[in-house]
């Protein structure tokens, strides 16, 4: 069997077909097979959608544009609804129902967009960029599934407890304020007010209570131990990235999670380490600082397209 593309490349490949289906330039399409020859991951995953293009056909790209940012679940579903069921019929898998599962949810964020929601039981919950979540509230019960990305919640208190489910465990709290992020193999719980019992989902007997000023890295099978509270992992709340001695090559990953666009590093400057408070409003800027605080160049091929190299003597 085919290994699936990753998600991260699989979103920018349907990116692609939306560009080149709404007429796009010469410019665009130039871009565009930059971006197929760039990796050959890329072209694989060109293929792929290639194979489903057919069906992606019948839906507007507008119509998509507008579902894709609509704030409305009920708007989304229209088209997006007929997208995921595409997805989910794709060759091998590809784009199944876990990369489907974002654009349906009830609430979700695009790239660079924060969110906040309050929720019926008065609930206060904040969404990160490029995250998404199902909400239910039945008789008894108040659950949250975290379907991708990072939330901020701060639970208001009632008799029955919050659940937050993810794919890597169940939360359970009657009243708290914590930030959780989901990784591809496991999630980060960090707790400013209450306190919050973490249960593995393959392993529901690992359990362990995490409170106010601790942290803790958990996965479907195992817990990790708590350690103290990080300010710098919450400050997406106040529209900031701190990096505290971080390497150049983990901190354009982060920055990426906001930057509508490709950044690569040269593998030469990767290790390179640096620290400060960047405001996340503007990623440009914070990419064209870094050619005055480390020995480094910007090649910008496109503005959605920029790769740091080193600096020529």
């Amino acid at each position: 069997m085919t290994n699936p593309v990753s998600e991260h490349i699989a979103r920018q490949a349907i990116q692609w077909l939306i560009e080149l289906q709404t007429d796009a330039d010469e410019e665009q399409r130039r871009n565009w097979q930059r971006w197929r020859e760039a990796d050959p991951e890329h072209e694989r995953a060109w293929q792929r959608i290639e194979s489903v293009n057919q069906r992606l056909r019948g839906l507007s790209p507008q119509a998509t544009r507008i579902a894709l940012a609509s704030r409305s679940p009920q708007g989304r579903r229209q088209v997006l609804k007929l997208l995921g069921l595409i997805a989910i019929a794709a060759p091998t898998g590809w784009l199944g129902y876990r990369q489907a599962r974002p654009w349906l949810a009830d609430y979700r964020t695009a790239l660079g967009e924060h969110r906040n929601i309050t929720l019926i039981d008065g609930s206060e919950l904040s969404l990160n960029t490029d995250s998404a979540v199902d909400v239910t509230f039945e008789a008894g019960l108040r659950l949250l599934r975290l379907v991708r990305g990072e939330i901020q919640l701060q639970v208001a208190a009632r008799d029955q407890p919050f659940l937050i489910d993810t794919t890597q465990g169940r939360l359970l709290t009657k009243q708290a304020h914590f930030n959780l992020r989901q990784y591809p193999d496991h999630c980060q719980l960090s707790v400013l007010a209450g306190t919050v019992q973490v249960r593995c989902a393959a392993h529901p007997e690992r359990q362990a209570s995490i409170t106010a000023g601790q942290q803790m890295r958990f996965a479907a099978h195992q817990l990790g131990a708590p350690q103290p509270f990080e300010a710098s992992l919450t400050a997406w709340r106040r529209g900031m990235l701190v990096a505290v001695n971080m390497r150049l090559a983990d901190f354009l990953d982060e920055l990426g999670r906001y930057h509508r666009g490709w950044l690569e590093c040269d593998p030469r400057v990767a290790d390179l380490r640096l620290s400060g408070t960047y405001p996340l409003a503007n990623s440009q800027a914070i990419i064209k600082l870094l050619e005055s605080t480390l020995p480094v160049a910007i090649s910008w091929r496109t503005r959605y397209w920029v790769k740091i190299l080193p600096k020529q003597a």
